[in-house]
């Protein structure tokens, strides 16, 4: 047996970063853990505990403590701000590219253009502030969930388009911007009109769609992200997937890192997603596996400490399958791709520091620093492998074997 497991519990922060204070100053104080802690004293997570969590945290609570024998590191994030998508990219080998921030009002003649040049029927739509609706059925604008500025949807009623020329479309639209994110998405049983019907304004200079109120995550989703900056081939699935190892994304990670050569199982829910995870790594002899715990995210998101503690708790659960599941050559790491503390009072990503928790029985117990990039996670995985190292990142594996 030769597997390497990667959990990403998303969002999962002990700690500002030093330069939060000047590239985010909105998350000086964050500490997404320490504060579920202080809002759920008597939370256990036994699991966790045993990998090292309190131990990146640097503290203790009554019921929580450090472990001596535990393997377990910290690291920063390269990437800018605070972002799942470009966390997931550098934790597979990518070194960050940094993107600009605009409104989609500053480029959304370009793309207008560029679409019509491309034989699409696209029209200006909205007040003051405009957005695009192309074909009738797919509308350009601002994402409203995210930073303002960062990320810009493509949103689709799939009833009267197929996915793949919204993808078509979406990847016009990746052409002629610069901003982080395109991500074309679409539903079915979802009709124009109630996509029209969800469109807001934000700060007076963002406009799109509230995607949950429009109706398209509720049947026949469809998703795949569009960064900038991002080529597969420098990054860990592909690598491995052209070595002919098997590769397995689960949850939010099998929507937005690129793995043709491998499997790929979109998932929310927390129990679901690591039930997957222990079936995909018993029916597997050597091969790598990462899976992301969104609901975690999305707790933090809704600024509920309460909900974010019980998703840690099935999460806990499940780890301590597989760590019991782990045979001699196996390595589990947990991590998290940035913060999202629910008590800083606003309901955005944080920029954190993360846990890097490795576990498995031949693994050498320790300290193994802090990381400046999650991109050390991947370089590790590849050297595990013995093939080529991903395009960013310094290997920890003589830390750990």
């Amino acid at each position: 047996m030769k597997r390497f497991v990667v959990v990403v519990l998303d969002s999962f922060g002990v700690g500002y970063m030093d330069d939060a204070r000047i590239v985010r100053p909105q998350d000086v104080g964050a500490n997404t853990f320490k504060h579920i802690l202080d809002k759920i004293p008597d939370l256990r997570l036994p699991n966790l505990e045993k990998m090292g969590i309190m131990n990146a945290l640097g503290e203790e609570t009554k019921y929580m403590k450090k472990n001596p024998n535990a393997t377990y590191g910290t690291s920063s994030l390269a990437h800018f701000g605070a972002d799942t998508f470009y966390g997931h990219q550098e934790i597979m080998g990518t070194k960050p590219k940094k993107p600009i921030k605009e409104p989609f009002s500053a480029c959304i003649n370009r793309v207008y253009e560029a679409l019509k040049d491309a034989g699409y029927d696209v029209e200006y739509k909205g007040n003051k502030l405009k957005f695009l609706l192309v074909n009738g059925c797919v509308t350009v604008g601002d994402n409203l969930e995210a930073d303002p500025g960062q990320i810009y949807n493509l949103t689709a009623a799939l009833d009267l388009i197929p996915y793949s020329e919204v993808l078509k479309i979406g990847k016009i639209v990746r052409s002629v911007v610069n901003v982080s994110r395109v991500i074309p998405f679409g539903g079915k049983g979802v009709k124009v009109e109630d996509i029209l019907n969800a469109v807001e304004e934000k700060e007076g200079k963002f406009v799109g769609i509230n995607a949950p109120k429009s109706g398209v995550y509720n049947n026949g989703y469809q998703v795949i992200h569009l960064g900038y900056g991002i080529d597969p081939e420098v990054q860990v699935p592909t690598i491995l997937g052209k070595a002919g190892i098997r590769v397995t994304l689960l949850g939010k990670v099998a929507d937005i890192v690129s793995n043709d050569y491998g499997k790929s199982v979109s998932c929310i829910d927390t129990e679901e997603v690591m039930k997957l995870t222990i079936k995909e790594f018993n029916s597997m002899d050597k091969g790598f596996i990462c899976t992301n715990v969104q609901e975690t995210d999305l707790a933090g998101h809704a600024e509920n400490p309460e909900r974010y503690a019980e998703r840690l708790i099935i999460a806990d659960k499940y780890i301590g399958e597989l760590m019991n599941m782990l045979k001699d050559e196996d390595i589990l790491i947990v991590m998290a791709d940035h913060g999202n503390d629910p008590t800083i009072g606003h309901s955005h990503h944080t920029r954190e520091n993360v846990p890097i928790l490795v576990y498995g029985k031949q693994v050498k117990t320790g300290y193994i620093g802090h990381r400046d990039t999650l991109s050390d996670v991947g370089a590790t995985v590849s050297e595990y492998f013995n093939v080529k190292r991903p395009d960013n990142g310094t290997s920890f594996l003589n830390h750990i074997l």
